[in-house]
Order: C-alpha cells, then sequence, then structure tokens
C-alpha cells in the first residue's frame, strides 16, 4: 500500500485510514470496489472503470456523493502525492453502518494507491492451469467485494498448481474468481454471456479481435477449444493450457492469444505514452 490515500472526504496517510467495526462491508461482506491501473502516471480506461462503479453504487443501493470530475481529480492527486508511475488504484465503498446491521447504508468511500505484482513471464510462455469449480458468483454483474468463497477455495489451487478457477454450472461456464474468460476454435473467438463481470479488459479485448461471439459455452467446449484465455486488469491476457488434468489444444499458448495480447500491449501505450 502506498503512503497516502483519500478516506473521510480528504487524502490522508494511508496508515490512519479506518471503518467502523459494525460496518456492514465488516460484518456481511457487503460493499463494492473497482480496481484499475496506471501506466505511466496515467489511469488507464478510467471512464469504463468510474462507469461501473456508479452503477455498481447504483445496483447496490449505496449512496457515492462524489461526482465523476471530483473522483477524477482525487485519483490524479493520489497518483502524484504517491509518485504512482506503473501501479493500481482501488476504489471502495463500503456498506455503512446500518440500523438494523443488515439494510443498506450511507456507507465510506476509500480511494488506495498500490503496487502492482504482475504474473512471471513464465506464464505469458507456458499458459496457466485452472480448476472447474461448480459456482455461479452471487449478482455477478456488480463488483462486490463478497469474494469469501475464492478466497476459501484458494487453497486447493495452491495445492494443485493451479492459477485460478473457471466457475460453471449444469454444463456452461461463466467466468474466473478474477478474470473473464475466452476460447479459441477454429480462429473464431467466444466469451461467456450470462453471470459474469463486464471486465474492463473484456470489453477492450472484443474491441481489439472485432468479431466475438458472447454467447453459452459449456465445459466440453472450453475443453475441446484450440485455445483459451483469461483476462482481467492485473493479467491483462493469460493463456490457459490446461483445465483440471485436461491440455487445451496444443497445451501451449496459441497464436489468436499472444496476437490480442500484443494488440492490448500497443493500445496501452498509444493512449498512456
Amino acid at each position: 500500500m502506498k503512503p497516502f490515500c483519500f478516506a473521510d472526504g480528504q487524502i490522508i496517510s494511508t496508515e490512519k485510514a479506518s471503518i467502523h467495526p459494525m460496518d456492514l462491508s465488516f460484518i456481511r461482506g457487503y460493499g463494492i470496489f473497482d480496481f484499475f491501473r496506471t501506466v505511466n502516471f496515467k489511469a488507464l480506461f478510467l471512464d469504463s472503470y468510474l462507469d461501473r462503479f456508479f452503477a455498481s453504487a447504483e445496483k447496490t443501493f449505496l449512496p457515492l456523493d462524489y461526482s465523476r470530475a471530483e473522483l477524477k481529480a482525487v485519483i490524479q492527486d493520489l497518483i502524484e502525492k504517491n509518485h504512482l508511475k506503473e501501479g493500481g488504484i482501488r476504489m471502495v465503498l463500503s456498506g455503512g453502518v446500518s440500523p438494523n446491521h443488515f439494510s443498506p447504508a450511507k456507507g465510506k468511500l476509500f480511494i488506495f494507491a498500490e503496487s502492482l505484482i504482475f504474473p512471471a513471464q513464465e506464464k505469458y510462455d507456458k499458459g496457466i492451469k485452472l480448476l472447474s469449480l461448480e459456482y455461479v458468483r452471487p449478482i455477478a454483474e456488480i463488483k462486490t467485494t463478497n469474494y469469501a468463497y475464492p478466497v476459501w477455495d484458494s487453497m486447493r489451487w495452491k495445492d494443485a498448481g493451479a492459477e485460478d478457477v473457471i466457475y460453471h454450472m449444469n454444463g456452461i461456464l461463466s467466468e474466473s474468481s478474477r478474470s473473464n474468460f475466452f476460447i479459441v476454435k477454429d480462429g473464431n473467438i467466444s466469451t461467456p454471456d450470462a453471470h459474469v463481470l463486464m471486465g474492463i479488459t473484456r470489453k477492450h479485448v472484443i474491441e481489439l479481435a472485432g468479431d466475438v461471439q458472447i454467447r453459452p459455452i459449456s465445459m466440453q467446449e472450453a475443453l475441446n477449444a484450440d485455445e483459451a484465455f483469461i483476462t482481467s486488469t492485473t493479467k491483462v491476457l493469460l493463456p490457459v493450457t490446461q483445465i483440471d488434468e485436461h491440455e487445451i489444444g496444443s497445451g501451449k499458448p496459441g497464436p489468436v492469444s499472444l496476437g490480442l495480447l500484443e494488440k492490448f500491449r500497443k493500445l496501452e501505450k498509444e493512449l498512456c505514452c
């Protein structure tokens, strides 16, 4: 965590940020957040992330008493004060202290600046393994702070040498715990259409690819795919070469996945350099 954050309506020392122990975020796991990267001291895709954050606040009935312009000014100030050339910004809106300890209330807004640990280059070169998990994330279209189940299950991934999971229900895939999922078959790219967070990296990869089918995808389709990959803010695009004990395609990152990763990296430079 970097030295300065935004809390209680002002930029303060991060170590002084605090939350009431009866806040719904603490006792019920109810709150929202969003996270984006800075590249060359600029917030990448900031408007898209703010769109999602405002939408999440509205859908979860949490008051957000700041305008887009005010948040942009705070974020830029934090980037400068923390000298955050390449890093991350985390916005968190808590569930608030509720009179009945259950209903959404007026929460606190925190904005933190963080260092980032990116996946090792080896994972891009060799691809990663996912474990299948029968699960649908609650209110998946909202970026809530409730990650209890995947955090608990993550000990299983580590033991199996996996990067993450791929959620499925009744044979249909949705997403990874912190990433969106894509498959490639005969040059055609597809991504799940339901029970997914509309990822910002997902959005831009779809735009870069130009012709992506957004539709239901079965587990069997994924296992028979030529390529698969996940997308997220911090991972960008990671090739998936194994699901459970099943090898995907050739067992190596494919040309479509690597080509899209290269296009995304070029887009970053165009926007932030």
